[in-house]
C-alpha cells in the first residue's frame, strides 16, 4: 500500500507538471493529495424549483454563487483539514467556504442578512458549507496500533531480536520483545484515551437549539448543525451556548470567553454599527471588531435588545471555520515538528548509523580474512549496527514519555502528541503574558486624588472607611464601567468592580418610578446606598457603553442623573483623556 501510494504521488506529481495547473504547497512547505468531489444542486429540485437563470444562479456576487458550475449546476469542492475548499469558476482557484466573505462592508450586511435569508438560499447554502458541526472522530485501535508499530526504532528492534534469536541470545531479546510491547500498548492506550476525551469534549457543540429568523419563513425552532453563514440569529434569555460565529447587529450581550481566553471575566459585546460605507466591517472597527462578534464555544450570560426585548446575530462561520473549530483543528494537526533539538537528534542517530556502517566494514574484512564461514560474518556484521543503535532506546524513550504524560494528566492537561513532550525537555523559562496568571486573584483599592480648579486635591483614602464625596469623580467611578447584574449578584471586570464597590453605591434595574422620571426601561441604574454620603441624585440610569478598546485606550459611557442632564464620562490612559480636553481650561 505504502508503495502504491508513492508510485500515485510520483505520477501526480509528473502529470500536474505537464497540465497548466499550478503545483503547490501549504505553509509547511509539503505537498498533500486531495480527492476532488462535486457536489450537484440537482439534489435541491425536490424542494423547489432549481434552474440555471434561477436569481440565486445568476447572482455571482458572492463565492457559493461563484462556485456553480452552470449549466449542469455542480460545485467542485475539496476538504483539507476539516475545512472545505470550493473551485471558483470566475477566478480559477479553490477558495474557503463556510463563513461570509470579508469585503462586506456593515451597511452590507444590515442590508442582506438583517432580516435573514430565504429558505431557498439556507438550503444552497447547507448544502454548499456542508453541516455546522464540529465532529472529531475517535481514531480505532488497530489505526493507532499500526502507526506505532511502523515506527523506524521499533522496525529496527524487530530486526535486531531477529537477529539475537538466531545467535540464541534470547534473554536480551525477550526483554527487548516485553518492553516493546509494553511501551507500545501503553502509547496506543493513551493516544485512545486522548482521542475519547476530545470527543466527548467538543460534541456538546452540535446538539444545541437556536432560534432563526428567516425572510419568509420566519422565527423557527431547528438544531444548530443546520445554521448556515448568513442565517440571523434570534438570541433570548440568558445562559446561551454559541453554536457558531455570529456578528451582533442588534443589542447587546455579555460573553463570558474563558473557554477561548482562560479568564472568567464578562465580556461587553456591542451591535455593529451601521455605516454608509464600502470600507469591509473589520477594517471599519479596526483592531477592534472582536467586540461585535461573538464566538463559538463562548457562554451568552446576558441578553439584552434595544428596548426591544429582540437580540439579533447575523452567522459569521460555521464548523471548522469558528474559533472553536479552529482550536480543535490546531490540537488535531499540530504545526511540524522543525525545532534544532528535533534536528540534532536525527544527526546523532545518522552519525551511529555512519559508525555502525564503518565497524561493519571493519568486521566484514576482518572476518573474511580470517576466513570464517559466510553465514558468521553476516551475523557478527549485523551484530555491530545493533550495538552501535541501540534497540533499547525506543522503549527507554517510550517510557518517560508515559510517565510525563500521566503527569500532565493529574494537573488536567490533554496531550495527544506525546512525541513533543521530549522538546519541552530543552526548556529551561515559561513565561506568561496574562498579568492575573501567576498572580494572586483580586486587587484592593487603596485611594483616589480627586481634581479640581485646575489643580489635585487631598487624597481620599477607602481605608479610613469615610465613603467619597459626591462630585464628578464619585458619579464617574459609579457609572464608568462594563458591570452587570446577573441574579442578584454583580459581576465584571475586577479593577471596575472594586472602583464601583469603593463608592458604597448600588445597580439596579430601571423600575417604572426611574422611567418616569427619565431613565428608558432598558437602562441599567446605579443608586447610592444609605450608607452613602450625601448625593443630590436619586440615581444615574446608564444609557449607552462603548467599552473598553485596547486600541483606543479608553471607555466612555453616556448616562443621565435622575431628572437631570445627560452626561459623558470616560476612562483611560491619561493621553487618550487628555486629547478630548480643551487645553485653554487648563490654565
Amino acid at each position: 500500500e505504502t508503495c502504491r501510494n508513492t508510485l500515485e504521488c510520483l505520477l501526480g506529481f509528473f502529470v500536474c507538471l505537464l497540465c497548466n495547473l499550478h503545483l503547490t504547497i501549504d505553509e509547511f512547505q509539503t505537498y498533500s493529495r486531495k480527492k476532488v468531489a462535486w457536489i450537484c444542486l440537482s439534489a435541491l429540485n425536490s424542494t423547489f424549483r432549481l434552474t440555471p437563470d434561477h436569481p440565486l444562479i445568476t447572482d455571482e456576487e458572492y463565492i457559493i454563487n461563484r462556485a456553480i458550475r452552470k449549466p449542469d449546476l455542480k460545485v467542485r469542492c475539496i476538504k483539507v483539514q476539516k475545512i472545505r475548499y470550493v473551485w471558483n469558476n470566475l477566478e480559477g482557484q479553490f477558495q474557503k467556504i463556510g463563513s461570509l466573505e470579508d469585503w462586506l462592508s456593515s451597511a452590507k450586511i444590515h442590508l442582506k442578512f438583517g432580516s435573514g435569508l430565504t429558505t431557498e438560499e439556507q438550503e444552497i447554502r447547507r448544502l454548499i458549507c456542508g453541516p455546522n458541526t464540529i465532529d472529531v472522530e475517535i481514531t480505532p485501535v488497530w489505526k493507532l496500533l499500526i502507526k506505532e508499530v511502523l515506527n523506524p526504532f521499533y522496525i529496527f528492534q524487530l530486526f535486531s531480536v531477529c537477529l539475537w534469536f538466531s545467535e540464541d541470545y534470547k534473554e536480551y531479546a525477550f526483554a527487548i520483545i516485553i518492553m516493546s510491547i509494553i511501551s507500545i500498548a501503553l502509547t496506543v492506550y493513551d493516544l485512545r484515551e486522548q482521542s475519547v476525551k476530545l470527543h466527548h469534549l467538543v460534541e456538546s457543540h452540535n446538539n444545541i437549539t437556536v432560534s432563526v429568523c428567516g425572510k419568509t419563513a420566519g422565527v423557527q425552532e431547528l438544531e444548530s448543525r443546520f445554521l448556515v453563514p448568513g442565517d440571523l440569529l434570534i438570541l433570548t434569555g440568558n445562559k446561551v451556548q454559541m453554536p457558531c460565529d455570529a456578528i451582533l447587529i442588534d443589542g447587546h450581550c455579555v460573553v463570558d470567553e474563558g473557554m477561548l481566553t482562560g479568564e472568567s471575566i464578562p465580556v461587553t459585546k456591542t451591535p455593529l454599527p451601521e455605516m454608509n460605507s464600502s470600507v469591509p466591517w473589520k477594517t471599519q472597527s479596526e483592531a477592534d471588531y472582536k467586540r461585535h462578534v461573538l464566538f463559538c464555544g463562548t457562554e451568552v450570560i446576558q441578553a439584552k435588545g434595544a428596548c426591544s426585548g429582540t437580540v439579533k446575530a447575523v452567522v459569521l462561520q460555521t464548523g471548522f471555520n469558528t474559533a472553536k473549530g479552529d482550536l480543535v483543528r490546531s490540537i488535531l494537526y499540530p504545526k511540524p515538528m522543525n525545532f534544532k533539538l528535533y534536528r540534532d537528534a536525527i544527526r546523532f542517530l545518522l552519525c551511529l548509523v555512519g559508525t555502525a556502517t564503518i565497524g561493519m566494514i571493519y568486521t566484514l574484512c576482518v572476518y573474511v580474512l580470517s576466513g570464517e564461514p559466510p553465514e558468521e560474518v553476516v551475523k557478527k556484521a549485523l551484530d555491530v549496527i545493533t550495538i552501535a543503535v541501540p534497540p533499547a532506546l525506543p522503549a527507554a524513550l517510550t517510557t518517560g514519555i508515559i510517565y510525563a504524560q500521566h503527569r500532565l494528566k493529574k494537573r488536567g492537561i490533554f496531550c495527544i502528541s506525546p512525541q513533543r513532550i521530549n522538546v519541552c525537555g530543552q526548556l529551561n523559562l515559561v513565561c506568561f503574558d496574562k498579568t492575573g496568571t501567576l498572580t494572586r486573584d483580586g486587587l484592593d483599592l487603596w485611594g483616589v486624588m480627586p481634581c479640581g480648579r485646575n489643580g489635585f486635591q487631598e487624597v481620599h483614602s477607602f481605608a479610613s472607611g469615610k465613603a467619597l464625596p459626591w462630585g464628578p469623580l464619585c458619579a464617574a467611578m459609579a457609572s464608568c464601567h462594563s458591570l452587570i447584574l446577573l441574579d442578584g449578584t454583580i459581576q465584571g471586570d475586577p479593577l471596575d468592580l472594586k472602583m464601583f464597590e469603593a463608592t458604597t453605591w448600588e445597580m439596579a434595574t430601571s423600575e417604572d418610578d426611574f422611567h418616569i422620571k427619565g431613565a428608558p426601561a432598558c437602562a441599567m441604574v446605579v443608586k447610592p446606598c444609605k450608607t452613602a454620603s450625601q448625593v443630590p441624585v436619586e440615581g444615574i440610569a446608564i444609557l449607552h457603553q462603548f467599552p473598553f478598546s485596547s486600541a483606543l485606550q479608553r471607555m466612555t459611557v453616556i448616562v443621565q442623573e435622575m431628572g437631570g442632564d445627560r452626561l459623558a464620562f470616560m476612562k483611560g490612559a491619561p493621553e487618550r483623556v487628555a486629547s478630548f480636553c480643551q487645553p485653554e481650561t487648563g490654565k
